[in-house]
């Protein structure tokens, strides 16, 4: 492991975040900023462990980048947006890899991967997973405790799907997040 981390961080400059304390930074595979192969001119990634800890280091990334990327308007919705995404991602994985816990996934988890690209007016937040399966809303209960994420970043996103991902297995699930418009006038 410790040698597929270090080829990680020679082939990604600042694999590991500066702003990571701690056990936060161990749950960090690699982390990075590269030139967009969408043609946006922003991107950057975070491949994270499968486990419920990784939820806020991915949100807190999120924040992170968008300061640095001076769209501080979008922090709140990516925030919850990557919460809701890599969440879902850490439970696809614990299934795949019948790692699935009472409490949650265990450790042992294939890795989540985020990838964060931007034109400087929308950000796009791509979470890959390597459960082949769709993710679809569900009919939450109103005691339920899970079942609403998907209904959440419908509402908060532009936009969202899923697609397979190329050469792997698994899929990537997307989500777009742009301004509100402005509040129309009552006059």
């Amino acid at each position: 492991m410790t040698a597929q981390r270090t080829a990680r961080s020679r082939a990604l400059p600042g694999a590991r975040p500066t702003w990571m304390p701690g056990l936060a930074a161990e749950l960090i595979l690699s982390a990075g900023h590269e030139p967009a192969s969408t043609g946006w001119p922003l991107s950057s990634h975070l491949e994270l462990k499968a486990v419920s800890a990784a939820v806020p280091v991915a949100r807190r990334h999120a924040a992170k980048v968008l300061q640095q990327w001076h769209m501080q308007a979008l922090v709140d919705n990516v925030e919850l947006l990557v919460s809701e995404l890599i969440t879902n991602a850490i439970c696809a994985s614990a299934r795949v890899t019948g790692q699935q816990g009472e409490t949650g996934p265990r450790t042992g988890t294939v890795p989540v991967q985020m990838r964060l690209t931007s034109d400087l007016h929308v950000v796009t937040i791509q979470v890959w997973d390597p459960d082949p399966r769709r993710p679809g809303t569900q009919d939450a209960g109103p005691y339920a405790e899970t079942g609403r994420g998907l209904l959440l970043v419908e509402a908060l996103s532009a936009r969202w799907g899923c697609h397979t991902a190329d050469g792997r297995t698994g899929k990537i699930v997307w989500a777009v997040c742009a301004p509100q418009d402005p509040p129309l006038s009552s006059a």
